[in-house]
């Protein structure tokens, strides 16, 4: 896949972002693989600029509403270090099948790595009003539920439904009120 047509134009603004996993592998059905999402979403809002709204870690992509001065540094740094970490741990593990698939999902043009984990592009889309921040933030938090994995958003571990709830959360998130 090629480069996103998609841009970041406007940083005052929070952007709905897509990323997907190469070929669609679920890598994020491994716990411990989720859990290296989980510590990025974590490390960029508490260590970095970023502002997260949102999120859910589906078993091949993630969604996120986030918001930071120089967002596609930010995601592009999120992606390589998750991308690094998992295939270490995968490597450390011996979970040669995983990395198998992810050395033929590589793009032969870069001749960087060996592995690809994550698709090119991450599909940023503007939040320009409460309406669309309210929308997006549902979307996020449904989105196990409408691919019938638990049957209330709050279920679903790997989100941020829970933070909206006042519950118990795995990360931390800035709450968008409405």
């Amino acid at each position: 896949m090629g480069r996103s047509r998609y841009r970041v134009y406007d940083s005052n603004y929070p952007y709905f972002i897509t990323s997907s996993l190469a070929e669609g592998y679920p890598i994020f059905s491994n716990p411990l693989a989720a859990q290296i999402v989980l510590d990025a979403l974590n490390f960029i809002q508490t260590k970095r600029t970023t502002v997260v709204y949102a999120y859910v870690i589906m078993e091949n992509h993630i969604h996120m509403v986030i918001q930071d001065d120089n967002l596609p540094k930010q995601i592009q740094a999120f992606k390589s270090w998750t991308a690094r970490a998992i295939i270490d741990l995968f490597s450390d593990n011996g979970h040669y099948f995983q990395l198998s698939k992810l050395r033929k999902a590589k793009n032969p043009a870069h001749q960087d790595s060996v592995h690809q984990l994550w698709q090119e592009g991450y599909y940023p889309k503007k939040i320009f009003s409460d309406k669309v921040m309210i929308q997006k933030i549902e979307y996020i938090h449904n989105n196990p539920v409408k691919r019938g994995f638990v049957d209330r958003p709050e279920d679903w571990r790997y989100s941020s439904a829970r933070n909206y709830l006042r519950m118990e959360s795995l990360i931390p998130v800035t709450l968008f009120e409405y």
